[in-house]
Protein backbone atom coordinates (compact mmCIF):
# COMPACT_ATOMS: atom_id res chain seq x y z
CA UNK A 1 0.00 0.00 0.00
CA UNK A 2 2.77 2.46 0.88
CA UNK A 3 4.36 2.68 -2.59
CA UNK A 4 1.19 3.25 -4.69
CA UNK A 5 -0.32 5.63 -2.12
CA UNK A 6 2.92 7.61 -1.89
CA UNK A 7 3.11 7.67 -5.68
CA UNK A 8 -0.46 8.94 -5.96
CA UNK A 9 0.20 11.63 -3.33
CA UNK A 10 3.36 12.72 -5.18
CA UNK A 11 1.62 12.82 -8.56
CA UNK A 12 -1.40 14.80 -7.31
CA UNK A 13 0.85 17.15 -5.33
CA UNK A 14 2.91 17.82 -8.46
CA UNK A 15 -0.24 18.62 -10.41
CA UNK A 16 -1.43 20.94 -7.63
CA UNK A 17 1.98 22.66 -7.51
CA UNK A 18 1.90 23.28 -11.26
CA UNK A 19 -1.65 24.63 -11.02
CA UNK A 20 -0.79 26.94 -8.13
CA UNK A 21 2.44 28.13 -9.73
CA UNK A 22 0.53 29.20 -12.83
CA UNK A 23 -1.93 31.23 -10.75
CA UNK A 24 0.88 32.89 -8.80
CA UNK A 25 3.14 33.52 -11.79
CA UNK A 26 1.96 37.14 -11.97
CA UNK A 27 3.99 37.80 -8.81
CA UNK A 28 7.12 37.55 -10.91
CA UNK A 29 5.87 38.76 -14.28
CA UNK A 30 3.67 41.72 -13.32
CA UNK A 31 4.71 42.65 -9.80
CA UNK A 32 8.45 42.17 -10.09
CA UNK A 33 8.81 39.93 -7.03
CA UNK A 34 11.73 37.58 -6.49
CA UNK A 35 11.69 33.89 -7.37
CA UNK A 36 11.86 33.03 -3.65
CA UNK A 37 8.60 34.94 -2.99
CA UNK A 38 6.96 33.05 -5.86
CA UNK A 39 8.15 29.66 -4.54
CA UNK A 40 7.19 30.47 -0.94
CA UNK A 41 3.64 31.55 -1.83
CA UNK A 42 3.17 28.45 -3.99
CA UNK A 43 4.35 26.05 -1.28
CA UNK A 44 2.27 27.75 1.41
CA UNK A 45 -0.89 27.01 -0.58
CA UNK A 46 -0.32 23.23 -0.49
CA UNK A 47 -1.67 22.43 3.02
CA UNK A 48 -4.98 23.97 1.95
CA UNK A 49 -5.15 21.51 -0.95
CA UNK A 50 -4.12 18.46 1.07
CA UNK A 51 -7.72 17.89 2.14
CA UNK A 52 -8.55 17.20 -1.50
CA UNK A 53 -5.31 15.43 -2.43
CA UNK A 54 -5.12 12.82 0.35
CA UNK A 55 -8.54 11.12 -0.07
CA UNK A 56 -8.09 10.85 -3.85
CA UNK A 57 -4.53 9.57 -3.47
CA UNK A 58 -5.69 6.98 -0.94
CA UNK A 59 -8.49 5.85 -3.25
CA UNK A 60 -6.18 5.50 -6.26
CA UNK A 61 -3.32 3.92 -4.31
CA UNK A 62 -5.63 1.43 -2.61
CA UNK A 63 -7.16 0.40 -5.94
CA UNK A 64 -3.73 -0.13 -7.50
CA UNK A 65 -2.47 -2.23 -4.59
CA UNK A 66 -5.61 -4.33 -4.16
CA UNK A 67 -6.06 -4.96 -7.89
CA UNK A 68 -2.51 -6.25 -8.11
CA UNK A 69 -2.91 -8.47 -5.05
CA UNK A 70 -6.21 -9.82 -6.34
CA UNK A 71 -4.81 -10.42 -9.83
CA UNK A 72 -1.89 -12.39 -8.39
CA UNK A 73 -4.28 -14.46 -6.21
CA UNK A 74 -2.70 -13.25 -2.99
CA UNK A 75 -6.15 -12.81 -1.43
CA UNK A 76 -7.09 -16.32 -2.52
CA UNK A 77 -4.13 -17.63 -0.56
CA UNK A 78 -4.99 -15.44 2.42
CA UNK A 79 -8.61 -16.60 2.53
CA UNK A 80 -7.55 -20.22 2.02
CA UNK A 81 -5.26 -19.94 5.03
CA UNK A 82 -8.23 -18.95 7.19
CA UNK A 83 -8.01 -15.14 7.20
CA UNK A 84 -11.27 -13.22 7.26
CA UNK A 85 -12.07 -10.23 5.08
CA UNK A 86 -11.76 -7.98 8.12
CA UNK A 87 -8.27 -9.30 8.82
CA UNK A 88 -7.22 -8.75 5.21
CA UNK A 89 -8.68 -5.21 5.24
CA UNK A 90 -7.25 -4.25 8.63
CA UNK A 91 -3.84 -2.87 7.50
CA UNK A 92 -5.50 -0.95 4.66
CA UNK A 93 -8.01 0.62 7.03
CA UNK A 94 -5.21 1.52 9.44
CA UNK A 95 -3.46 3.50 6.70
CA UNK A 96 -6.73 5.35 6.13
CA UNK A 97 -6.95 6.11 9.85
CA UNK A 98 -3.37 7.41 9.87
CA UNK A 99 -4.18 9.76 7.00
CA UNK A 100 -7.36 10.80 8.81
CA UNK A 101 -5.40 11.79 11.91
CA UNK A 102 -2.73 13.59 9.90
CA UNK A 103 -5.37 15.49 7.93
CA UNK A 104 -7.12 16.48 11.15
CA UNK A 105 -3.87 17.81 12.63
CA UNK A 106 -3.16 19.64 9.36
CA UNK A 107 -6.63 21.22 9.33
CA UNK A 108 -6.33 22.38 12.92
CA UNK A 109 -2.77 23.73 12.90
CA UNK A 110 -0.79 23.52 9.64
CA UNK A 111 -3.45 24.81 7.23
CA UNK A 112 -4.35 28.02 9.13
CA UNK A 113 -0.67 28.76 9.76
CA UNK A 114 0.29 28.34 6.09
CA UNK A 115 -2.80 30.20 4.85
CA UNK A 116 -2.05 33.11 7.21
CA UNK A 117 1.57 33.21 6.09
CA UNK A 118 0.48 33.23 2.45
CA UNK A 119 -2.05 36.00 3.12
CA UNK A 120 0.59 38.11 4.88
CA UNK A 121 3.02 37.56 2.01
CA UNK A 122 0.42 38.53 -0.60
CA UNK A 123 -0.57 41.55 1.51
CA UNK A 124 3.02 42.75 1.52
CA UNK A 125 3.23 42.21 -2.23
CA UNK A 126 -0.02 44.11 -2.77
CA UNK A 127 1.23 47.05 -0.72
CA UNK A 128 4.76 46.90 -2.06
CA UNK A 129 5.55 50.34 -3.46
CA UNK A 130 7.44 49.00 -6.44
CA UNK A 131 4.72 46.52 -7.47
CA UNK A 132 1.73 48.82 -6.84
CA UNK A 133 2.86 52.06 -8.44
CA UNK A 134 6.10 51.72 -10.35
CA UNK A 135 5.60 50.36 -13.89
CA UNK A 136 8.34 49.93 -16.45
CA UNK A 137 8.25 52.61 -19.13
CA UNK A 138 5.17 54.37 -17.71
CA UNK A 139 4.54 57.59 -15.81
CA UNK A 140 2.58 56.68 -12.67
CA UNK A 141 1.03 59.09 -10.19
CA UNK A 142 0.00 58.26 -6.64
CA UNK A 143 -3.21 59.66 -5.10
CA UNK A 144 -1.10 62.19 -3.19
CA UNK A 145 0.40 63.57 -6.41
CA UNK A 146 3.86 61.98 -6.55
CA UNK A 147 4.80 61.09 -10.14
CA UNK A 148 7.45 58.51 -10.97
CA UNK A 149 8.88 57.05 -14.16
CA UNK A 150 11.25 54.06 -14.32
CA UNK A 151 12.77 52.78 -17.52
CA UNK A 152 13.52 49.27 -16.19
CA UNK A 153 13.00 47.22 -13.01
CA UNK A 154 15.51 44.43 -12.34
CA UNK A 155 14.50 41.17 -10.66
CA UNK A 156 16.17 42.35 -7.44
CA UNK A 157 13.79 45.38 -7.49
CA UNK A 158 16.59 47.75 -8.53
CA UNK A 159 15.14 50.71 -10.45
CA UNK A 160 16.97 51.98 -13.53
CA UNK A 161 16.79 55.49 -15.09
CA UNK A 162 14.40 57.20 -12.70
CA UNK A 163 12.42 60.41 -12.96
CA UNK A 164 10.42 61.65 -9.93
CA UNK A 165 8.24 64.70 -9.39
CA UNK A 166 7.32 65.49 -5.78
CA UNK A 167 4.37 67.90 -5.43
CA UNK A 168 4.92 71.17 -3.65
CA UNK A 169 4.21 71.42 0.04
CA UNK A 170 2.51 74.49 1.49
CA UNK A 171 4.67 77.49 0.70
CA UNK A 172 7.13 75.43 -1.34
CA UNK A 173 7.68 74.39 -4.93
CA UNK A 174 7.58 71.19 -6.95
CA UNK A 175 10.84 69.27 -6.88
CA UNK A 176 12.04 66.82 -9.50
CA UNK A 177 14.70 64.12 -9.27
CA UNK A 178 16.57 62.35 -12.03
CA UNK A 179 18.81 59.41 -11.14
CA UNK A 180 20.62 56.56 -12.85
CA UNK A 181 19.38 53.95 -10.37
CA UNK A 182 17.52 53.60 -7.10
CA UNK A 183 15.96 51.18 -4.66
CA UNK A 184 13.13 51.32 -2.14
CA UNK A 185 14.17 50.12 1.32
CA UNK A 186 12.36 49.80 4.62
CA UNK A 187 13.90 51.45 7.69
CA UNK A 188 11.69 50.65 10.65
CA UNK A 189 8.22 51.80 9.67
CA UNK A 190 9.55 54.33 7.14
CA UNK A 191 9.96 53.63 3.40
CA UNK A 192 12.92 55.35 1.80
CA UNK A 193 13.79 55.69 -1.87
CA UNK A 194 17.59 55.61 -2.20
CA UNK A 195 18.74 57.39 -5.38
CA UNK A 196 22.28 57.17 -6.82
CA UNK A 197 24.11 59.24 -9.44
CA UNK A 198 21.49 61.86 -10.11
CA UNK A 199 20.34 65.42 -9.65
CA UNK A 200 17.43 67.39 -8.24
CA UNK A 201 15.83 70.60 -9.50
CA UNK A 202 13.34 73.10 -8.11
CA UNK A 203 12.30 76.72 -8.66
CA UNK A 204 13.11 79.19 -5.89
CA UNK A 205 12.60 82.94 -6.14
CA UNK A 206 11.95 82.71 -9.87
CA UNK A 207 15.24 80.89 -10.51
CA UNK A 208 15.95 77.22 -11.19
CA UNK A 209 18.15 75.59 -8.57
CA UNK A 210 20.05 72.46 -9.53
CA UNK A 211 22.03 70.07 -7.32
CA UNK A 212 23.82 66.86 -8.34
CA UNK A 213 24.43 64.01 -5.90
CA UNK A 214 26.11 60.63 -5.66
CA UNK A 215 23.45 59.29 -3.30
CA UNK A 216 20.42 60.69 -1.54
CA UNK A 217 17.31 59.35 0.16
CA UNK A 218 13.69 60.47 -0.09
CA UNK A 219 11.05 59.49 2.52
CA UNK A 220 8.03 58.36 0.51
CA UNK A 221 5.77 56.59 3.03
CA UNK A 222 3.38 59.54 3.21
CA UNK A 223 2.86 59.48 -0.55
CA UNK A 224 1.81 55.81 -0.58
CA UNK A 225 -0.41 55.58 2.49
CA UNK A 226 -2.78 52.63 2.17
CA UNK A 227 -6.17 52.19 3.79
CA UNK A 228 -6.06 48.41 3.31
CA UNK A 229 -6.07 46.29 6.46
CA UNK A 230 -5.11 42.65 6.84
CA UNK A 231 -8.24 40.61 7.61
CA UNK A 232 -8.00 36.83 7.75
CA UNK A 233 -10.64 34.84 5.86
CA UNK A 234 -12.31 31.62 7.02
CA UNK A 235 -9.61 29.29 5.68
CA UNK A 236 -6.91 31.35 7.43
CA UNK A 237 -8.29 31.09 10.96
CA UNK A 238 -7.68 28.62 13.75
CA UNK A 239 -10.51 26.48 15.05
CA UNK A 240 -11.26 28.61 18.13
CA UNK A 241 -11.45 31.72 15.94
CA UNK A 242 -14.04 30.00 13.75
CA UNK A 243 -16.32 28.80 16.53
CA UNK A 244 -15.83 31.85 18.78
CA UNK A 245 -15.35 34.94 16.57
CA UNK A 246 -14.62 38.26 18.22
CA UNK A 247 -17.85 40.13 17.48
CA UNK A 248 -16.76 43.13 19.56
CA UNK A 249 -13.76 43.83 17.32
CA UNK A 250 -13.87 47.46 16.09
CA UNK A 251 -13.61 48.61 12.50
CA UNK A 252 -13.77 46.50 9.36
CA UNK A 253 -12.55 43.44 11.24
CA UNK A 254 -15.56 43.48 13.54
CA UNK A 255 -17.93 44.06 10.62
CA UNK A 256 -16.51 41.02 8.86
CA UNK A 257 -16.96 38.87 11.98
CA UNK A 258 -20.57 39.89 12.47
CA UNK A 259 -21.53 39.44 8.82
CA UNK A 260 -19.91 36.02 8.43
CA UNK A 261 -20.70 34.16 11.65
CA UNK A 262 -22.44 31.42 9.68
CA UNK A 263 -19.53 30.99 7.25
CA UNK A 264 -17.03 30.85 10.08
CA UNK A 265 -19.06 28.18 11.87
CA UNK A 266 -19.47 26.12 8.69
CA UNK A 267 -15.72 26.31 8.01
CA UNK A 268 -15.01 25.07 11.54
CA UNK A 269 -17.25 22.02 11.07
CA UNK A 270 -15.70 21.40 7.63
CA UNK A 271 -12.24 21.29 9.24
CA UNK A 272 -13.44 18.53 11.58
CA UNK A 273 -15.52 16.62 9.01
CA UNK A 274 -13.25 16.62 5.93
CA UNK A 275 -10.62 14.19 7.37
CA UNK A 276 -13.36 11.52 7.44
CA UNK A 277 -13.18 11.35 3.64
CA UNK A 278 -9.79 9.63 3.93
CA UNK A 279 -11.34 6.64 5.70
CA UNK A 280 -14.46 6.77 3.51
CA UNK A 281 -12.48 6.61 0.27
CA UNK A 282 -10.28 3.77 1.54
CA UNK A 283 -13.32 1.67 2.44
CA UNK A 284 -14.92 2.40 -0.94
CA UNK A 285 -11.75 1.21 -2.68
CA UNK A 286 -11.75 -1.97 -0.58
CA UNK A 287 -15.35 -2.67 -1.52
CA UNK A 288 -14.60 -1.98 -5.21
CA UNK A 289 -12.06 -4.84 -5.31
CA UNK A 290 -13.09 -7.17 -2.48
CA UNK A 291 -16.80 -6.38 -2.39
CA UNK A 292 -17.51 -9.13 -4.92
CA UNK A 293 -16.10 -12.36 -6.24
CA UNK A 294 -12.85 -12.76 -8.17
CA UNK A 295 -13.15 -11.65 -11.79
CA UNK A 296 -10.65 -12.46 -14.53
CA UNK A 297 -12.05 -9.62 -16.59
CA UNK A 298 -11.23 -7.02 -13.95
CA UNK A 299 -13.34 -4.81 -11.72
CA UNK A 300 -14.16 -1.90 -13.98
CA UNK A 301 -17.85 -1.81 -13.10
CA UNK A 302 -17.31 -1.99 -9.35
CA UNK A 303 -14.50 0.57 -9.47
CA UNK A 304 -16.70 2.92 -11.50
CA UNK A 305 -19.50 2.58 -8.93
CA UNK A 306 -17.11 3.23 -6.01
CA UNK A 307 -15.54 6.20 -7.82
CA UNK A 308 -18.98 7.64 -8.54
CA UNK A 309 -19.97 7.32 -4.88
CA UNK A 310 -16.67 8.96 -3.80
CA UNK A 311 -17.05 11.92 -6.19
CA UNK A 312 -20.71 12.38 -5.25
CA UNK A 313 -19.88 12.32 -1.54
CA UNK A 314 -17.12 14.92 -1.92
CA UNK A 315 -19.31 17.24 -3.96
CA UNK A 316 -22.13 16.85 -1.47
CA UNK A 317 -19.69 17.80 1.28
CA UNK A 318 -19.02 21.13 -0.43
CA UNK A 319 -22.75 21.69 -0.87
CA UNK A 320 -23.43 20.86 2.78
CA UNK A 321 -20.80 23.39 3.88
CA UNK A 322 -22.59 26.07 1.86
CA UNK A 323 -25.94 25.07 3.35
CA UNK A 324 -24.46 25.01 6.86
CA UNK A 325 -23.38 28.63 6.45
CA UNK A 326 -27.04 29.57 6.07
CA UNK A 327 -28.42 27.45 8.96
CA UNK A 328 -26.08 26.30 11.73
CA UNK A 329 -28.18 23.24 12.61
CA UNK A 330 -27.55 21.82 9.11
CA UNK A 331 -23.81 21.57 9.76
CA UNK A 332 -24.50 18.05 11.06
CA UNK A 333 -24.90 17.08 7.39
CA UNK A 334 -21.19 17.76 6.85
CA UNK A 335 -20.43 14.81 9.12
CA UNK A 336 -23.17 12.56 7.74
CA UNK A 337 -21.96 12.77 4.12
CA UNK A 338 -18.61 10.96 4.75
CA UNK A 339 -19.99 8.85 7.63
CA UNK A 340 -22.74 7.21 5.58
CA UNK A 341 -20.31 5.51 3.10
CA UNK A 342 -18.13 4.47 6.06
CA UNK A 343 -21.04 2.85 7.89
CA UNK A 344 -22.35 1.16 4.74
CA UNK A 345 -18.93 -0.23 3.77
CA UNK A 346 -18.28 -1.55 7.29
CA UNK A 347 -21.69 -3.25 7.31
CA UNK A 348 -21.03 -4.83 3.92
CA UNK A 349 -17.61 -6.04 5.04
CA UNK A 350 -19.16 -7.63 8.12
CA UNK A 351 -21.91 -9.18 6.00
CA UNK A 352 -19.40 -10.80 3.67
CA UNK A 353 -17.42 -12.12 6.61
CA UNK A 354 -20.52 -13.77 8.09
CA UNK A 355 -22.17 -15.16 4.97
CA UNK A 356 -19.72 -15.13 2.07
CA UNK A 357 -22.34 -13.28 0.05
CA UNK A 358 -21.15 -11.24 -2.90
CA UNK A 359 -22.47 -7.78 -2.09
CA UNK A 360 -21.34 -5.92 -5.19
CA UNK A 361 -21.74 -7.13 -8.75
CA UNK A 362 -25.14 -8.78 -8.42
CA UNK A 363 -24.00 -12.34 -7.52
CA UNK A 364 -26.37 -14.68 -5.76
CA UNK A 365 -25.74 -15.71 -2.13
CA UNK A 366 -23.62 -18.82 -1.60
CA UNK A 367 -24.72 -21.94 0.19
CA UNK A 368 -23.30 -22.34 3.64
CA UNK A 369 -19.62 -23.14 3.48
CA UNK A 370 -19.60 -23.66 -0.33
CA UNK A 371 -18.21 -21.74 -3.27
CA UNK A 372 -20.18 -22.58 -6.36
CA UNK A 373 -17.91 -21.16 -9.09
CA UNK A 374 -14.50 -19.72 -9.75
CA UNK A 375 -16.10 -16.25 -9.74
CA UNK A 376 -16.89 -16.71 -6.07
CA UNK A 377 -13.48 -18.05 -5.10
CA UNK A 378 -11.82 -15.63 -2.78
CA UNK A 379 -14.97 -14.83 -0.83
CA UNK A 380 -14.66 -15.68 2.88
CA UNK A 381 -16.26 -18.96 3.85
CA UNK A 382 -19.13 -19.06 6.30
CA UNK A 383 -18.48 -21.33 9.25
CA UNK A 384 -20.65 -24.41 9.45
CA UNK A 385 -22.93 -24.75 12.45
Amino acid sequence: MIVPVAGAVAALTAIALISQSLTQFELVVERGQSAWTFIRVTLLSMPLLSGLIFPIALFVGTLVALTRLQGEHEFTAAFASGMSLRQVSSPIIRIGVYFLLFSLASNLFLQPWSARSMREELFKVKNDLVSTLVKEGEFSTSPSGLTIYVQRIDQNSLLRQIYIRIPATEGGADRTYVAREGKITQVGTESLLILRNGSTQWVSGGELDHITFDETSIPISDYFASDDSLNFKESERYLHELFFPNLALPGDGGNYERKNVGKLMAEGHARLASPLYNLSFVLLAIMAVLGGGFSRGGYTQRIAIAAGVAVTARLLGVVMQTIGAEAAILNILQYLVPLIPIIMCVRLLNKRDRTGVTVLGGMAPLNAGLRTSSADFGAPRRNRT
